[in-house]
């Protein structure tokens, strides 16, 4: 099969840049004839150019003849497209359509249904625009980078492609993350198809089961802000003592650090590669997820079930989902800095509480989120898109085997 995978990358890389390149290198894996259109935010330099981009953000002709110039050349049985905001544009789902390739686009964020892309706004979840035919209070309030310029730009383009008929018609199939994220796509009024929606999660490799005995620390590992839930993770951490090991950058650095400084059970090594991740992660006795939005499909928290780590994670939205209360982790209530040391302290006195969620952690990994269940998966919505017949309705694509290549 020939696919080819569009992508607009970020000025600072994140989870959806590597979603893409880990979902290329499993194509190619299996054999299939890759090919890439990339375009990049760092082009984005000066006032001029995000002026630009901001009117490309609408409609970008530049990249549509770009993907026609790719599909003579490269001839894919399908498109996949990762993010197109804001340079690569809707432009290509015209381009596609008129050139008879099917597209199948992956919903990282709640963009086409929220100008914040995130669904949180000033330290609360914000879910207004959801269902306004046009999100006015989201400009107003300037939902997107605090501006109302940035926001009524992303409102328009949603807005102006809705009337046209693009969310609708020049998509084949939608994929997203968690059936929270499938319930919140159905409910607005962006009228896509229900059975165009696709739920089909990220994948992580192996990174092999971690210690049967687990040292006496807690992890973090992300991004320092304040919708990670950075707050309630240092209180809960300042009130309970436990030890615990936060890793990672971001605009709450200095906050961090001041805990770290203050509270000998509070370790900040700062922000480490991979490899160390890895190793803490094999190590500490449960990952905590704290985050006070919905979050995607955080692939930090696949990664811990890889390594039979049980997750503590906020009872909210994709997390929820995710996390299996007592099966695989344990939830406790977003904000809820007492919430989270009752649970912290739990993990710690239950050891037989805590080995049957370590166990449950890796059979979750291993059952839902291999390289081979997601190819399957990906496999199953393209064969649905090329040859037009939609999978059973009742049949898990999860359960479909990888086709030979």
């Amino acid at each position: 099969m020939k696919i080819l995978l569009i992508h607009n990358r970020y000025q600072q890389p994140g989870g959806e840049d590597s979603v893409f390149q880990a979902e290329n290198d499993l194509l190619s894996g299996y054999g299939h004839e890759i090919d890439q259109m990339v375009l990049d935010n760092s082009s984005i330099k000066t006032v001029f150019d995000r002026c630009l981009s901001g009117l490309k953000t609408l409609y970008n002709p530049d990249s549509a003849r770009l993907l026609k110039t790719k599909i003579q050349s490269f001839h894919p049985d399908v498109i996949h497209v990762h993010n197109f905001f804001p340079l690569v544009s809707a432009s290509i789902f015209f381009m596609a359509k008129r050139l008879g390739i099917p597209v199948v686009v992956t919903l990282h964020n709640y963009r086409l249904i929220c100008p914040s892309a995130t669904l949180f706004y000033q330290g609360r979840i914000y879910e207004k625009s959801i269902h306004s035919i046009f999100p006015f209070d989201a400009i107003l309030k300037g939902v997107y980078r605090n501006s109302k310029v940035q926001t009524a730009a992303v409102a328009l383009m949603t807005a102006v492609h809705r009337l046209l008929g693009t969310w609708k018609n020049k998509i084949d199939v939608y994929i997203v993350l968690t059936q929270f994220a499938k319930e919140k796509f159905e409910e607005s009024t962006l009228a896509i198809l229900v059975e165009k929606l696709v739920v089909k999660p990220n994948f992580v490799k192996d990174c092999g089961r971690g210690n049967t005995g687990r040292d006496d620390f807690f992890l973090f590992v992300g991004r320092l802000t304040e919708e990670k839930g950075i707050r309630t993770l240092l209180k809960a951490a300042k009130l309970y003592k436990f030890n615990l090991t936060i890793v990672g950058d971001g605009p709450l650095r200095n906050v961090v650090e001041d805990y770290a400084s203050q509270c000998a059970n509070i370790c900040y090594p700062g922000f480490q590669d991979k490899s160390v991740v890895m190793n803490y992660m094999k190590k500490c006795k449960a990952l905590i997820f704290p985050s006070i939005w919905y979050e995607g499909f955080p692939v930090t928290i696949l990664e811990a079930f890889s390594a039979g780590t049980p997750v503590i994670a906020s009872r909210l939205g994709s997390m929820k989902e995710i996390v299996s209360d007592r099966v695989n982790g344990l939830h406790f209530e977003p904000g809820n800095a007492n919430d989270l040391g009752s649970k912290i302290i739990e993990m710690t006195t239950d050891k037989k509480l805590a080995g049957e969620l370590s166990d449950q952690a890796r059979q979750t990994y291993l059952n839902q989120y291999t390289p081979d269940r997601n190819y399957s998966q990906l496999m199953g919505i393209y064969r649905w898109v090329i040859d037009g017949k939609q999978p059973n309705q009742k049949m898990k694509l999860r359960t479909l085997k990888p086709v030979s290549v």
